[in-house]
């Protein structure tokens, strides 16, 4: 399967099907397309995998296409931000943040996962319900902003804003840990929280926290009163 990234502000991944082989990706996720490529809704995995990913920022039901003859597709963002493919295959296991899921090879499993400790799950900001890619394959991966990847030896922690996480090796341990000092709270900007990610592994980050560019934005939206 080859594929091409277009775009620089908000890009789109680009697919070369040949015959036989199929992308799936959220209800709505697909861009632009050529003949030859046949679509399938259903509630992949069955109803309770679904309404998993619901929790995860995802659609219910999920979209298949199908190629019968070599065929091109395309997978749009939704957002400002980076489109990055992930070799599943390689990494054993990718855990997620809800709404970085773009699309993905047939032979990848998307699950929803929940967090070791119910603390990262309440206080995290990415909910208690995160995502996992499994199987072989490509897959394809929502960022806002830019991306920076992080390699993680056995030890070593990495401390993030929580809107800053994408993504990680499911070797990489996740954690919640609460910011210092009362004025650090109170006035540093950062919220309560951070999250915690102690190595070995890969740690994919985003330079864009869109919730909270989200807020500011709504701050500054002017109020209509009844």
């Amino acid at each position: 399967m080859e594929y091409k990234i277009l775009g620089e502000t908000v890009p789109c991944v680009e697919i070369n099907l040949t015959a036989g082989e199929s992308m799936f990706t959220q209800s709505g996720g697909m861009a632009w397309q050529t003949n030859g490529i046949q679509m399938s809704t259903n509630v992949k995995g069955g109803v309770l995998k679904g309404i998993g990913r619901m929790f995860a920022g995802e659609s219910l039901f999920m979209a298949t296409y199908h190629a019968d003859q070599d065929s091109m597709i395309a997978f749009a963002s939704t957002v400002p931000g980076t489109v990055k493919a992930v070799n599943v295959t390689d990494c054993q296991g990718l855990t997620i943040q809800k709404g970085a899921f773009l699309c993905a090879q047939s032979s990848v499993t998307l699950e929803t996962t929940f967090t070791k400790k119910v603390s990262a799950g309440f206080f995290g900001g990415e909910g208690f319900i995160l995502q996992r890619l499994s199987g072989s394959g490509l897959a394809f991966l929502e960022i806002d902003g830019d991306s920076v990847e992080k390699e993680l030896a056995s030890g070593e922690v990495l401390k993030v804003d929580t809107g800053n996480v994408v993504a990680f090796d499911s070797s990489v341990s996740y954690e919640i840990e609460t910011v210092k000092g009362l004025g650090n709270i109170f006035f540093g900007g950062e919220g309560l929280f951070l999250t915690k990610l102690t190595g070995p592994g890969r740690v994919i980050l985003q330079t864009q926290n869109f919730p909270e560019f989200a807020g500011r934005i709504n701050a500054l939206a002017p109020k209509t009163s009844n």
